[in-house]
């Protein structure tokens, strides 16, 4: 494993400064599914637009990514597996340098003293080999940090489903996403603050209606009927079912409708399930 020098690690904290961010000049690391499909009548969302503020500790393990791509900075969120593992979306790392990684945060363009940030280059992306940036197919990578997350009440693990849960649809089921993806199609910018909303599961076939062949066993896809989601700048973080610390994750967000986040799509999540061998032969 690559080490650093005390100098790159100061380096590194420094660049994580809030202060030092030009948070309105940060871009969006999302994907569309080729012909996106139609909005179907009667259908209009909000996304994570209908949801509300976060409080620390109320979901510690959220991580936000500040992304190194040509010409400026790009954003996604994460979520923290191990001590050492953050698990996102395919797209939010692929052509990217380098990341800054937000643990801890809540509140994400101030320093917060509950916050932890480590920097990592490309050599740290595990990018799934079967990852299509055209298709969206197996959208989903691993972070590997180059020191231990500091575990606390503002940074936890996030459990990875059992066998069993791998197995389920969680159709009509509740489930919770998170992030600071931009609040409704008139923000410009990432949300000052954590968002979170629920979410009702639906089945692969009301997806398809959206999405057509886009959207496939590997993905989970949640209604937009109650008027809330995902939106940009929520790419690669967590979908979780249950409560607290017994938290599991199922979904990383992935895509939506290239017509904007109040258009009436569903959200699609990678789901996790279907990748538990990929994540446990990495994740030690």
């Amino acid at each position: 494993m690559k080490t650093f020098s005390a100098v790159l690690l100061v380096a590194a904290v420094a660049f994580a400064s809030a202060d030092s961010v030009d948070w309105d000049n940060v871009q969006f690391m999302d994907v569309y599914p080729p012909g996106f499909g139609k909005v179907l009548p009667g259908d209009f969302l909000e996304r994570i637009v209908g949801g509300k503020s976060a409080h620390e500790g109320q979901f510690p393990y959220q991580v936000g990514l500040l992304l190194d791509v040509s010409g400026g900075q790009s954003w996604c969120g994460g979520s923290l597996i191990a001590k050492r593992w953050v698990l996102t979306a395919a797209h939010c790392v692929d052509g990217v340098s380098a990341a800054t990684v937000y643990l801890g945060a809540v509140e994400i363009k101030k320093d917060e003293k509950s916050r932890q940030t480590i920097r990592v280059d490309k050599s740290h992306f595990r990018i799934h080999s079967g990852w299509n940036s055209r298709t969206l197919i197996n959208d989903i990578a691993l972070i590997e940090l180059t020191e231990d997350a500091r575990l606390g009440a503002d940074i936890k693990l996030i459990k990875l489903p059992s066998d069993s849960e791998a197995k389920k649809t969680f159709v009509g089921d509740t489930a919770v996403a998170s992030g600071w993806g931009r609040p409704s199609d008139a923000s410009n910018s990432v949300s000052e603050i954590l968002r979170y909303t629920d979410l009702k599961v639906i089945s692969e076939t009301e997806c398809k209606k959206y999405f057509g062949s886009s959207a496939r066993s590997s993905n989970i896809c949640t209604s937009g009927s109650d008027k809330k989601s995902t939106c940009n700048g929520d790419s690669g973080g967590p979908l979780a079912i249950g409560e607290g610390d017994g938290r599991v994750i199922i979904g990383l967000t992935s895509y939506g409708s290239a017509s904007g986040c109040e258009k009436g799509y569903p959200a699609v999540f990678t789901r996790v399930g279907s990748y538990l061998d990929w994540i446990k032969e990495r994740v030690h």
